[in-house]
């Protein structure tokens, strides 16, 4: 985290940012700099959006359990990330109303990363915070996108363990990285396996991932093993998986998931 050399504390919304360096890494100091100081940082965005985060970092200054300020402070610097990246990549922070306040009633920039930062401090796993982060980013620069449809996305992806959303971008990626043909093992033994395949088996339920649950046959009559190449992501599956930005989860996060089903990829 920053050192002061001149003595005085760094604003309360800065040191929250700063304290992000225990999750997002040093990146957070960069961000900070940015938010707080623009004027010394090479790092530029969005006006409006750089306002809107620094505000939500000043909100947000009086958590006091160090691990709720880090990751509060590293889905900021994770939201900023992502929207330097969208950025270059061509796609503007969007100017149909999202950043603007009216009258007494919040910008819905602001509802949202009040939400995703509460999300955030509250989520059991660190490696989560960063789509957390990413999320904001994503809509920020979606102008096809709403609040309450970000909000959506936030309460399912809440229900979620860290497996089930590697899962979903291990579907997501199947054009570029096939999926084992191997079927699922009908009787997984291990704890392990028979966990990750009750993840698989809830996110099927909860219509993120296509086939659906089978119906069980007249008769008790055998139903085909499914195999991982036989996922495809729903519509909602979709939705989560781009607001959430999960083509950047580590290809050995995958890996990883796709062994504890029984099925390493080759």
């Amino acid at each position: 985290m920053r050192d002061d050399l001149d003595g005085d504390p760094p604003l309360p919304g800065r040191a929250l940012v700063e304290t992000g360096e225990l999750v997002a890494g040093s990146m957070s100091r960069a961000v900070a700099g940015m938010l707080f100081d623009p004027g010394s940082s090479p790092l530029r965005l969005d006006d409006r959006l750089t306002s809107c985060l620094a505000e939500a970092a000043t909100a947000a200054a009086a958590l006091t359990p160090t691990w709720e300020r880090a990751r509060a402070g590293a889905a900021l610097a994770f939201a900023v990330e992502l929207a330097a990246t969208r950025e270059h990549q061509g796609r503007r922070v969007r100017t149909d109303g999202f950043l603007t306040a009216g009258g007494t009633t919040r910008s819905p920039a602001e509802q949202l990363v009040e939400a995703v930062l509460r999300a955030a401090r509250d989520a059991p796993e660190e490696r989560r915070v960063r789509h957390l982060g990413y999320l904001f980013a994503e809509v920020a620069v979606s102008p096809d996108l709403d609040v309450e449809l970000a909000g959506r996305v936030l309460r399912t992806a809440g229900r979620c363990g860290w497996r089930q959303l590697v899962l979903l971008a291990a579907v997501g990626r199947r054009e570029r990285t096939p999926l084992p043909l191997t079927p699922l093992p009908s009787d997984a033994g291990a704890w392990t396996a028979w966990g990750a395949g009750t993840d698989l088996a809830e996110l099927r339920a909860a219509g993120l991932l296509d086939p659906p649950p089978a119906t069980p046959r007249p008769g008790g009559a055998a139903q085909p093993r499914l195999r991982p190449a036989d996922l495809r992501l729903t519509r909602a599956g979709v939705l989560v998986h781009r607001l959430l930005a999960l083509d950047f989860v580590r290809d050995d996060e995958v890996a990883a998931a796709l062994t504890a089903l029984g099925t390493p990829p080759a």
